[in-house]
């Protein structure tokens, strides 16, 4: 596994991999038990199976704008320090293992390589900016009042925005680095597939309860409810051609279908589970 991709590389290693096969869990575990026993070339075989996994955990982070053979290396480390510590006697595969090592890693270094140059992407996004630089206000609550966004969302935003002053890696006032200072909010893998399991059950549903409302309704509901940045009841009057009233209206009336519509499939759910 070279050290550094570049684009050419990083095609010629996705094509390498297009081979390798999945092991089972008997085949992973006895790999595993040989490389406990000094067999290096086990070891490298059932990390080596996993590297297209690598692949597939490192797409999610593809939009963070860090060259994805960067993304890939740092996802290929993670693997690396989780099959130092794999214990086959455990009921556990080494891919869910080791997911939690591999975005660790990934996240650390998109943090490090993520810089406030990108920010400004949105209305919300320009105003935190402006308000940091002019007050250097940390509190999330304050700066979610002053630029529109949500708490969570600046929360996020706020170890980019503080990076312009003070680099991730410096040591300041004999305090450790600002990225080992950061709180974790590292998932572990169970939860991380808990968390997806029910975000794809929640898109579902409303996927599901949209298809109930008009093509105005719909759209309203999208314009409003369903972005960062709302359009405002005037616009979307004169896209529509009625007035903003009418539109309260029509966004109040697709808000109780959806109510409805979502609890009766709650309602459908927890009867289906209890049957």
């Amino acid at each position: 596994m070279g050290s550094v991709f570049d684009g050419a590389a990083l095609k010629v290693y996705r094509d390498n991999l297009s081979s390798v096969q999945p092991l089972d869990r008997e085949t992973e575990r006895a790999l595993a038990k040989k490389w406990i026993d000094g067999d290096k070339r086990a070891g490298e075989k059932i990390v080596e199976a996993c590297l297209p996994f690598v692949i597939s955990v490192a797409l999610e982070y593809r939009r963070w704008g860090v060259p994805l053979e960067d993304i890939i290396q740092q996802g290929n480390l993670g693997l690396l320090r989780a099959a130092k510590k794999f214990d086959p006697e455990k009921e556990c595969r080494l891919a869910t293992y080791a997911v939690y090592w591999i975005r660790a890693e990934i996240r650390e270094y998109v943090v490090r390589a993520y810089r406030v140059v990108r920010l400004g992407t949105t209305k919300g996004e320009r105003r935190a900016l402006r308000a940091y630089r002019t007050t250097h206000e940390s509190d999330p609550v304050k700066l979610a009042a002053v630029s529109g966004l949500s708490t969570e969302r600046v929360e996020r935003l706020l170890p980019l925005l503080m990076a312009r002053e003070t680099s991730l890696d410096a040591n300041t006032n004999d305090m450790p680095p600002a990225v080992e200072r950061m709180s974790s909010s590292t998932p572990s893998p169970e939860e991380d597939a808990g968390a997806n399991e029910t975000r794809a059950r929640a898109k579902a549903a409303v996927t599901e309860a949209l298809r109930g409302l008009s093509d105005r309704e719909r759209l309203i509901v999208q314009e409003r409810m369903m972005t960062d940045e709302p359009v405002t009841l005037q616009k979307l009057g004169e896209r529509l051609g009625v007035s903003k009233e009418r539109v309260r209206q029509l966004e109040e009336r697709a808000r109780g279908k959806l109510r409805t519509q979502l609890e009766g499939m709650r309602v459908e759910a927890m009867a289906l589970g209890s049957a």
